[in-house]
């Protein structure tokens, strides 16, 4: 499968990456590596931070159904509500055929869809745009405009983006992360943290009354260029929804795996 390495890498990164979001949320968060399923759930109100995904390569369809089936299983026993990812290209025809039934008899309804990129992209210009100044969260006040700015893109209440960041000295220590600013206004944010020798991307959002004025890549474009300057990376990571995957390639990153976002069904 000629996206195989591709995939392992963006999963490997979701793994790595997930480990420190979620132990920085709980220090009892579970986080575990189980035969072809890592678990990375903090049980936290905001639901990012609630995460399961598979990661065998190539697996064969009963492995595929029993993995689903023992993932939801998890997800049963959880509080809170989170997402299982399943990163499309690990499987190959035969389990993407019997996808749809093995998730729906474990439980699993599709919930929305995503896609991994990559790409060698840095360094990157230092990033403009006329009507932003960019500002580094180094605050609890800038951590929570951080906060809300997501939950207003990913429709969440307030109240979960806060449990997701609030206090959170790892994003303002170790995460490149970034307010785009209209005057006084936080209007977008995005951030880059070091994971296993590439920046990896996330929580890029903008507030839905500022969308589609380019404000999503400039702030990216910020938190990248801030985070190669400061650690000499050239390659770097995320994994978008559906409505953000448009902004990235123009950066530079070009797709490596479809994700599909399952939750249990209600």
């Amino acid at each position: 499968m000629s996206d195989l390495p591709k995939s392992v890498e963006s999963v490997n990164q979701l793994a790595v990456v997930w480990r420190a979001m979620v132990l920085d949320r709980a220090a009892d968060a579970d986080v575990r590596d189980l035969p072809g399923i890592a678990v990375r759930w903090a049980d936290s109100r905001f639901a990012f931070w609630n995460c399961i995904t598979l990661t065998d390569a190539e697996p064969d369809p009963e492995s595929l159904g029993q993995q689903l089936g023992q993932a939801a299983d998890i997800m049963r026993s959880k509080q809170q509500p989170g997402f299982l990812w399943l990163f499309e290209d690990l499987l190959d025809d035969d389990a993407k055929a019997v996808l749809a039934s093995a998730a729906e008899q474990a439980g699993l309804e599709f919930a929305f869809p995503g896609v991994g990129m990559a790409g060698d992209i840095l360094p990157l210009p230092e990033p403009v745009h006329p009507d932003l100044t960019f500002v580094r969260v180094t605050t609890d006040e800038q951590l929570l405009a951080y906060a809300d700015l997501n939950s207003r893109a990913y429709g969440f209440p307030l109240e979960a983006g806060r449990d997701g960041l609030s206090g959170s000295t790892l994003w303002k220590k170790e995460v490149h992360a970034y307010l785009g600013m209209r005057g006084d206004q936080p209007v977008t944010c995005a951030g880059a943290v070091e994971a296993d020798g590439r920046l990896f991307v996330a929580l890029v959002a903008t507030d839905p009354e500022w969308q589609r004025r380019g404000y999503g890549e400039a702030v990216t474009r910020k938190a990248l260029y801030e985070g190669a300057r400061a650690t000499g990376l050239t390659r770097a990571i995320l994994h978008a929804t559906e409505a953000g995957a448009p902004v990235y390639p123009r950066i530079g990153f070009e797709p490596n795996t479809p994700i599909r976002f399952y939750g249990l069904k209600s």
